[in-house]
């Protein structure tokens, strides 16, 4: 690991990696905003975005963009993968994992922290109202 990667982290990265932790459903930036400033733990959204985008290039937390663009951050925990309707815009969690192993990118030097896999369509409620 490089030193940008092990560095400490911030009281700004720290306080938006307890939260995340403390949440248990991925949460948008502007979200965090708000529940630390009802926390009185108030940063700019400024901040936020870029502790984000830190905590991201650590590999200590993943984001998840939806189809309509927002991004949602969670702890890295497990690598996710969903099932998206580009219709009512509902996202579900899918357990299954084609690509259990991702040890041979790391052979070719790339350090995977985590993967996502996601999955466009409709859902059923979707396809039974557009016949």
């Amino acid at each position: 690991m490089t030193a940008k990667l092990t560095a400490k982290l911030t009281p700004n990265q720290q306080k938006i990696l307890d939260l995340l932790q403390q949440i248990a459903t991925p949460i948008s930036a502007q979200s965090i905003y708000l529940e630390l400033r009802q926390r009185q733990q108030s940063l700019g959204i400024a901040t936020v975005y870029r502790a984000l985008d830190s905590l991201k290039l650590r590999g200590m937390i993943r984001s998840q963009v939806l189809i309509h663009g927002e991004c949602l951050y969670s702890p890295l925990r497990t690598d996710q993968h969903h099932l998206n309707c580009l219709q009512c815009g509902q996202s579900t969690p899918i357990q299954l994992c084609p690509i259990a192993d991702p040890h041979p990118l790391q052979v070719q030097g790339f350090q995977v922290f985590y993967h996502t896999l996601e999955f466009f369509g409709l859902c059923q409620a979707c396809q039974a109202s557009n016949p």
